[in-house]
């Protein structure tokens, strides 16, 4: 498996990785976009291109090996691709991408609809080729995007044979989970078998320190042996400094560190997580995100931050409202 080249002693911050939702299209439900990113006419292809390369030259600098692209991040395979090509230096960089999700909103921020889902047979066949027309033998992780309980995916039997083939070709085969039941959708994805063999071999879930109804489900399939890879640990900007409750606060003040580096911390903490995703915008805030190595939470940090938890039905009402920037 490609995971392998993520092993403890490859680089201190090699279970962090970055993903590109944020910076692969110009619209995105994280907080302070503006500040970020500055306004809608700054947020060019060609402005968000620099953006990602130099967010990828810093990251792969600092040791992070794990990039998570998707179709429906507007151009984010693109520019990865493009960053991929201009350093053959870095072939020891796992790609994730995931299909399932078509961007919609033709570089604008005001869309009515940003992206549209299908997991049917025919999306994968359609997304799986134009991820190869860009990635290429590059690609090393293929997600279903966003599996919930009711899926087809969980069911269509031809898709998991097309899935397998894939598999036997060497790209690792997983999905990633959202909505308040992800536990429920992740033990029906570890009962998927394609000729009596486990067909999901990575996971991608949100969890976080106000999310953490996933954890025992993500226990349970890294158990079964799949890679768990974690997604949204910064709650869509609500854990960051300007945002974060204030136990996280304090906690952040006794390490001397930042809140963002101490809420992917919590996360790294947990014993089934194999990578934890940046979803920074900046290289500024990139780094401060990867302090979250060198952070060593004590068992009382961490039992101080346990009653932020919500209930999966309230934090996902909370992301669900939150507006496109």
């Amino acid at each position: 498996m490609p995971f392998s080249r993520l092993a403890t002693a490859t680089t201190p911050t090699a279970h962090l990785g970055l993903g590109l939702a944020a910076v692969g299209r110009p619209g995105y439900i994280t907080l302070d976009r503006a500040a970020d990113l500055g306004e809608d006419d700054d947020r060019t292809v060609e402005n968000l291109r620099t953006r990602t390369h130099e967010l990828l030259d810093a990251a792969y600098a600092q040791g992070v090996r794990y990039i998570d692209a998707a179709r429906s991040y507007g151009r984010s395979e693109e520019f990865l691709a493009d960053w991929l090509k201009s350093r053959p230096d870095a072939a020891d960089v796992v790609v994730g991408s995931k299909w399932g999700y078509t961007y919609t909103a033709d570089w604008t921020t005001d869309a009515e609809c940003h992206e549209v889902k299908d997991h049917s047979l025919a999306a994968y066949e359609r997304q799986r080729a134009e991820t190869g027309a860009i990635l290429g033998d590059r690609l090393d992780l293929y997600q279903i995007h966003s599996v919930t309980p009711d899926s087809p995916a969980l069911t269509d039997k031809d898709l998991h044979a097309r899935l397998a083939e894939a598999a036997a070709q060497g790209v690792t085969v997983g999905f990633s989970t959202s909505g308040p039941r992800q536990a429920d959708a992740i033990r029906a994805a570890l009962a998927v078998t394609v000729d009596g063999e486990p067909l999901f071999r990575a996971v991608q879930s949100t969890y976080n320190v106000l999310e953490t109804s996933a954890g025992t489900a993500l226990a349970e399939a890294h158990d079964a042996g799949l890679t768990v890879i974690v997604k949204e640990g910064m709650a869509n900007g609500r854990l960051a400094a300007p945002h974060a409750p204030e136990p996280l606060r304090a906690v952040a003040e006794e390490t001397g560190l930042g809140c963002d580096a101490v809420a992917l911390a919590a996360v790294l903490r947990q014993p089934w997580t194999g990578v934890v995703l940046s979803g920074a915008a900046t290289v500024l805030q990139l780094t401060s995100n990867l302090h979250a190595a060198a952070v060593d939470l004590t068992d009382d940090q961490l039992a101080r931050l346990e009653p932020l938890a919500e209930t999966p039905e309230t934090y996902w009402q909370h992301r669900g409202a939150l507006p496109w920037h």
